[in-house]
């Protein structure tokens, strides 16, 4: 006769794990000694042995009484029911698995393979990570509400990143992130964006219609919003933009009377 240590041992649980499955019903209680101590029978052995079984493949203890007692076709019923849900349980954690490593890889967690692209372009061109996040932010607002749009969205923001005029726009909008609503710099800042504001405008006007994006204006507010909140240096900048003769962020635009034709640019 065993001790419920030992009879622990054999079929390699706990003795909690023993008292568990006497107070659940599992494992009849058997007779005590004159001491009053459990004593079991090898037949014991055998029951947690396969209630041990039972439960590390999954089965929950209210369908493992069941099982005990099954006869072979009622068995392999339940066996074919808790193997379907432990494969549906596997498919999960494996989405979980998935998630968790969009999250390790950052950009991916919300956006699409051609925005991540792009980011990692603007990466390579040494601009602040500060600024690249706010771009980040921006992109996964418009992947959430124009989905559909994005892959002819982020074509344009790569032919604008292959025209060197481009870069230099996106060189001094994206470095202001950390600058300062006082920094001396702005001014000369607002002088070369006006610049090439002037100089693209006839090269990239028109592109946003020939690409297909549209953005509603609820989105653009916001996405305008996002500049004006997080960057210290934005509204200044704006300011200085509007007496150079533009206005707007994420569509740019010439003020009236400024020019013959306007200008619609898009700044992610």
């Amino acid at each position: 006769m065993l001790t419920i240590g030992q009879l622990a041992a054999y079929a390699g649980v706990t003795v909690r794990a023993v008292r568990h499955y006497h107070a659940k019903g599992l494992l009849p209680d058997p007779e005590r000694d004159a001491s009053g101590y459990r004593r079991y029978d090898a037949a014991a052995v055998v029951e947690l042995t396969r209630i041990k079984t039972l439960v590390e493949a999954g089965v929950p203890l209210s369908r493992v009484r069941q099982l005990l007692t099954a006869d072979e076709a009622e068995f392999a019923a339940a066996v074919e029911e808790i193997d379907r849900r432990l494969r549906a349980e596997i498919r999960q954690r494996q989405r979980h698995r998935e998630r968790i490593a969009q999250l390790a890889a950052g950009d991916n967690l919300a956006l699409p393979p051609e925005a991540v692209a792009y980011l990692e372009r603007l990466r390579e061109l040494d601009i602040p990570e500060r600024a690249i996040d706010l771009e980040r932010d921006a992109w996964i607002l418009v992947a959430a509400r124009v989905p559909e749009q994005m892959p002819a969205l982020m074509a344009l923001k790569q032919a604008q990143l292959d025209d060197p005029a481009g870069i230099a726009i996106y060189r001094d909008l994206l470095v202001v992130a950390d600058w300062d609503a006082d920094d001396p710099r702005l001014p000369a800042v607002a002088d070369r964006l006006a610049a090439l504001f002037e100089e693209t405008a006839g090269e990239w006007e028109g592109a946003d219609a020939q690409a297909g994006v549209t953005l509603d204006d609820g989105l653009v507010e916001v996405l305008d919003s996002i500049f004006l909140t997080s960057v210290p240096a934005a509204p200044r900048l704006m300011a200085l933009l509007g007496e150079r003769g533009w206005t707007g962020w994420t569509q740019l635009e010439r003020l009236p009377g400024q020019h013959d034709h306007g200008h619609d640019h898009e700044q992610g």
